[in-house]
């Protein structure tokens, strides 16, 4: 069989080893004309990579290729033969215990949340999905029948997936990637594929203050089950509650920020479906801090702490990493857009305890214009690298000060990804002396 693997990223990776085997001729499709493959795998490489894709029988789609890319380079009939790794791992997953989590922001923290919380209880549980590892790499795993998988799906993924897990979730969901998707219709329908699929027996789950995810959930068959309203998770009197049981003060929350509250809520939803474990939930809440670069603490020096919130690219993210503190912030905004309005950032900025915001990368003038139209005026325009910017919030915060990297903007016009954003600040701030 002839196999076209589109794209040649981590997911490519694992597409290669998984189709890689008797009987197959793989063909390597990339932009990239300088990527080096091992020997036996053919290539098409550069401009055309998309192109006269019909001679092959199988083709897989890696998350970052749109399946209109596919269409316009070759013709609709095309997609008869394009599946992903996502669907695939769902076709060959040996059980069919999977919780698969969906939205904008919280969607890992809540997977691993969820992961942890069953963990916790006994279960033998397998992490992956777009946190983590690559899909078809858990099948690696010895995954049983009686396992369980959570699986974190972004819009990516789930733009054509013809599968739902036994429980979907919808954490927060605001308008994002329109930089990748043709329109915001078409990137609800993407995370409605996650509930779409679902039978009368499953179970969703979704945050109730959020109308975009009531509709996204509202695809489901099953069981809707909201939390942040009852019947399933919500804050009461300081208290988390399901049930009418108290699981916890939200006191012993070890998570930064209100926001992750919703989260927590979530996992508790979820998980609550699979078993009723106080004891076990209440120990993972009061004992997990957090993913790396999600307002993640890198140091305290002379006083002042300094956090990576590198993963945080849209303007709602910034939002509740700047409200998670209440002292004075320096923010460091701004890289790359991704097609939405950054207008929130001028009130955020205003109403909170900013002392200062460096602006940088491709975005930074239209931010500095932002806070200027909204009254704020104490804007640095950021230098040209990390090591500089970072040197910049050294020399303009006081002890008692928090420094913050929630960028609300994508990180590619001076990284490869968040990661690497995330992985550089870090570096920066540990050099400071």
């Amino acid at each position: 069989m002839k196999v076209a693997i589109l794209g040649f990223g981590k997911q490519g990776h694992s597409a290669l080893g998984y189709w890689d085997r008797p009987g197959n001729e793989i063909t390597v499709c990339d932009i990239n004309i300088g990527l080096e493959l091992s020997a036996g795998v053919k290539n098409q490489l550069g401009a055309d990579y998309l192109k006269n894709l019909d001679q092959f029988d199988l083709i897989i789609r890696s998350p970052a290729i749109h399946p209109k890319d596919i269409v316009e380079a070759n013709s609709e009939a095309i997609l008869a033969k394009v599946t992903s790794v996502t669907n695939e791992f769902f076709r060959n997953c040996p059980t069919r215990n999977i919780i698969g989590v969906t939205g904008t922001k919280g969607k890992g923290t809540t997977s691993t949340l969820i992961a942890k919380m069953l963990e916790t209880a006994g279960k033998k549980v397998h992490l992956g999905g777009n946190i983590g590892t690559p899909p078809l790499e858990l099948l690696k795993n010895n995954i049983q029948p009686e396992d369980w998988v959570v699986l974190e799906l972004a819009n990516y993924q789930l733009i054509d997936l013809g599968y739902s897990p036994k429980v979907a979730v919808c954490v927060m969901v605001a308008p994002e990637h329109l930089d990748w998707h043709s329109s915001l219709d078409e990137y609800f329908m993407a995370k409605k594929q996650l509930f779409s699929h679902q039978k009368a027996e499953d179970i969703a789950v979704y945050y109730a203050k959020n109308d975009y995810c009531r509709d996204i959930a509202s695809a489901s068959p099953g069981k809707i089950i909201p939390y942040f309203q009852p019947p399933g998770a919500i804050v009461e009197n300081d208290d988390i509650i399901i049930d009418g049981q108290s699981i916890c003060s939200t006191d012993e929350i070890k998570l930064l920020g209100q926001h992750n509250w919703q989260n927590i809520c979530g996992a508790i939803t979820a998980v609550w479906q699979v078993h009723q474990n106080v004891e076990a939930i209440r120990k993972v809440i009061s004992t997990f801090s957090g993913l790396k670069h999600r307002l993640e603490l890198i140091r305290e020096l002379d006083g002042v702490r300094y956090y990576d919130d590198s993963f945080g690219t849209t303007p709602e993210t910034a939002k509740v990493a700047i409200e998670a503190f209440t002292e004075p912030k320096i923010i460091i905004l701004g890289g790359r857009g991704k097609g939405v309005p950054l207008t929130l950032l001028g009130n955020v900025v205003s109403d909170n305890d900013v002392k200062n915001v460096i602006a940088i990368g491709e975005t930074g003038e239209s931010i500095t214009n932002i806070l200027r139209a909204a009254g704020y005026t104490r804007v640095v325009e950021g230098k040209n690298t990390i090591d500089e910017i970072v040197k910049q919030a050294q020399d303009l915060a006081k002890p008692g000060d928090v420094v913050l990297l929630s960028p609300a903007c994508t990180s590619f016009d001076m990284f490869n990804n968040y990661a690497e954003r995330g992985d550089k600040f870090k570096e920066a701030v540990l050099a400071l002396s």
